[in-house]
């Protein structure tokens, strides 16, 4: 973290791990108008004046749509097809970033620089450098307009601001995040903090959740191709722009293939919060690998917890999904904000 900005924090009253997690002490951990910390993402910096098509032949989406004016959500493949890291990338000040959580974070930093080669690229760890906030609710774009000339209008847009980038995230209510210098983020997020009240990760990662959105964690790392976690429902997935690592088994599940799991939204009522990973049960499923495994959980204000699950569509369908087991709590469908292609 960021050592200025981490000081930062402290004097707004957030408390800090030994590891670096940030938390306020929240009267409401799911306030109406929400401003977040975003440190737990970690930021990779790719530079260099082959940077767009070194990206090009690594990841699922069309990196050349990522402009001054648009940011998207791809995915880094294993040859087999499995998803490595998903994240968001965008441009901040001519050089790509890309945001995901710290621990895939990690495997990404490790392996893409593997693969420059002779490329004029250049890869290197940016979450010192860069801060990352995030604002949601009904008062986010009319607050941010009290501080910049220009605010996103559609989710994945981008706008700037001297050495501010400002992107629209999908989900509701509305919801934005920030990059920039620990000094111009320190500057916003007191102007911010007039009406928005510090909440913590867990509701950034439900709102996320409520949007569809999955998050490729340590413990899922490999677990799914692309298609299985809807990624090609929210724009995260080229099936045009070419080759890169693991595209044929990608391309192959679109033209060839039948998808027997896609990922849902659910809610659970149990005393234990799901882990990413987890097994899904479905009493009388045929299959040999279980009937599922839990993407992301978050707590719900309902009480329990809000998931996205990779779930069987058969098992699915007929709400006959569990955790822990044939009899553990059973899953209660949610409807994601967006629908499924036709087969």
């Amino acid at each position: 973290m960021n050592s200025q900005w981490k000081s930062f924090l402290e004097s707004q009253s957030a408390q800090i791990s030994a590891d670096g997690e940030v938390s306020f002490v929240c009267d409401d951990p799911f306030p109406p108008c929400a401003l977040f910390d975003l440190s737990h993402l970690g930021l990779i910096r790719v530079s260099g004046e082959d940077a767009r098509d070194f990206l090009q032949g690594q990841f699922t989406n069309d990196i050349r749509e990522v402009t001054p004016q648009h940011s998207q959500l791809s995915a880094y493949c294993s040859p087999k097809g499995r998803m490595l890291a998903n994240f968001r990338i965008f441009l901040h000040q001519d050089d790509y970033i890309l945001q995901m959580p710290r621990d895939t974070h990690a495997v990404v930093l490790k392996r893409l620089p593997m693969f420059v080669l002779i490329a004029k690229a250049k890869v290197t760890d940016a979450s010192d450098e860069l801060v990352s906030i995030g604002l949601a609710g009904d008062c986010a774009e009319a607050l941010l307009r009290k501080q910049v000339e220009n605010v996103p209008a559609q989710p994945g847009e981008v706008t700037r601001q001297g050495e501010l980038t400002l992107i629209r995230v999908p989900g509701e209510p509305a919801r934005f995040q920030v990059c920039g210098t620990a000094e111009g983020i320190s500057t916003l997020w007191q102007e911010l903090a007039k009406e928005g009240q510090p909440a913590n990760r867990d509701y950034w990662s439900l709102l996320d959740i409520r949007a569809g959105i999955p998050t490729v964690r340590q413990q899922t790392v490999e677990a799914f191709v692309p298609q299985m976690t809807n990624m090609q429902q929210i724009d995260g997935v080229s099936f045009t722009k070419g080759c890169y690592t693991g595209q044929e088994v990608v391309a192959r599940m679109k033209y060839l293939g039948k998808l027997k799991r896609r990922m849902y939204l659910a809610s659970v009522d149990s005393d234990t919060r799901p882990q990413p990973g987890d097994e899904l049960f479905a009493p009388g499923s045929a299959s040999g690998q279980g009937a599922g495994k839990v993407v992301n959980a978050s707590p719900s204000p309902k009480g329990g917890f809000e998931l996205l699950v990779v779930a069987e569509i058969k098992s699915f369908e007929e709400n006959n999904l569990h955790l822990q087991g044939d009899s553990g709590p059973k899953l209660t469908p949610s409807t994601l904000p967006y629908g499924f292609e036709e087969a």
